[in-house]
């Protein structure tokens, strides 16, 4: 059987979105799916508030000096997340309301970003 052996950067990584995902969960938010892979791309957490399904991108930075963890989103990067989104919901027979969240993370402040991507 394989085992998965993340490097410090990943498990590092993976910390910081159990954070978002506990953020999240205090904030009235469900759980739907943690590190969606495809393909085109990958969708950090996946998560219910209500009726809508959200889709979380964590990103995390020691500190604002080059401009935040919110900053660091590139062009490219929000073009992965929305397609890793489009194959996502192709599961569904119904497409149900959905917005693009993130939660940012600078040292110890943690900033949640609703509807910030438009698809």
């Amino acid at each position: 059987m394989w085992s998965l052996r993340l490097s410090p950067r990943q498990a590092e990584g993976r910390r910081w979105e159990q954070a978002a995902l506990l953020y999240l969960k205090r904030r009235g938010l469900k759980a739907v799916e943690e590190n969606f892979r495809c393909k085109g791309g990958e969708i950090d957490l996946i998560m219910r508030d209500g009726d809508t399904l959200v889709f979380v991108e964590v990103r995390q930075r020691a500190d604002r000096v080059h401009g935040g963890a919110a900053a660091s989103i590139t062009p490219a990067k929000i073009r992965r997340l929305v397609r890793a989104a489009q194959f996502y919901l192709l599961r569904f027979a119904v497409t149900p309301p959905c917005r693009f969240d993130v939660v940012a993370i600078d040292g110890e402040q943690v900033e949640w970003l609703q509807n910030v991507i438009e698809m």
